[in-house]
């Protein structure tokens, strides 16, 4: 059995500051006994204004992630943070930037991630509309990261609403989901946990949903609840409360591989085998 840590945090715009949070939130991981920390959408600084800004010092805050990682022996599932340039290396013309996921084991980065759904909604809160596709660049690719306790699907807030890149991960292997997310007030409290529960439902994995909560500024509030599922979609616990935190949850893959067997879903997925026939275009138009 393998232990997980998920984080719950406000972060600000202030890098230092939130580092020290972060900084606290793996030593109560450690002394927990976690293999694994999973934390928030923008965890580093949450500041739209500094995306860009943020985004040139990626190199720089990579490093100082893997340097902790290494200090605690244990991986990191680094949130996101802005990325000036692409998982190949080219630098994104247009003045946009990637939301970058990276998996950080005790020797280095292990797997990034660029989210791929953007939050291009209205929401009735006070911000009203967000369109994140102004400012980031979509990620094209799923990525599956392999680590000693299993195989992890990468994933980044609006993703979760898009079941299809959950069975994909599923299909490609994975054993756990990662969701770092900054769901906002409105939108978590109607389907925040719905969610987390939905895609291990789906896709039979535990679902690891790191979770931004509180103000931002003066505007920007999101719901908090970092959660964890098991791989029947089950809540094991949640965070119910204000500010930062974490949860702790156990992950056991021999429990996963009879789950799996009792119900096999990916065998009985009757859609996946008619789309590898005809091709999603004659599936779904």
């Amino acid at each position: 059995m393998t232990l997980f840590s998920v984080v719950q945090m406000n972060s600000q715009d202030d890098i230092d500051v939130n580092f020290l949070t972060i900084e606290s939130l793996l030593q109560q991981s450690k002394a927990q006994g976690a293999e694994l920390i999973v934390f928030p959408e923008n965890f580093v600084c949450f500041a739209g204004a500094k995306q860009q800004e943020i985004a040139q010092q990626f190199e720089t805050i990579q490093q100082r992630l893997e340097k902790l990682a290494h200090q605690y022996q244990i991986w990191i599932v680094a949130g996101t943070l802005p990325c000036p340039f692409r998982p190949d290396g080219s630098s994104i013309a247009d003045g946009r930037v990637r939301t970058a996921s990276l998996c950080i084991s005790p020797d280095g980065t292990e797997a990034r991630y660029d989210k791929i759904h953007l939050f291009d909604v209205q929401v009735g809160d006070a911000v009203g509309g967000y369109q994140e596709s102004k400012f980031f660049e979509p990620g094209t690719e799923p990525v599956l990261a392999k680590t000693p306790f299993g195989n992890i699907g990468m994933m980044v807030c609006y993703d979760l609403r898009f079941p299809e890149l959950a069975l994909m991960l599923r299909a490609q292997g994975a054993h756990v989901l990662t969701a770092p997310s900054a769901f906002t007030h409105t939108t978590g409290q109607m389907h925040w946990q719905l969610l987390l529960q939905a895609r291990a439902m789906d896709s039979q994995c535990q679902v690891l949903g790191a979770a931004q909560q509180g103000w931002h500024g003066s505007k920007r509030q999101t719901w908090g609840h970092a959660a964890a599922t098991d791989s029947r979609g089950q809540v094991l616990t949640c965070i119910d409360y204000e500010g930062s935190g974490l949860i702790t949850v156990p992950f056991d893959l021999s429990e996963q591989r009879n789950i799996r067997s009792s119900m096999p879903l990916m065998a009985h997925r009757q859609l996946l085998k008619l789309q590898h026939k005809q091709g999603a275009s004659q599936l779904f138009k």
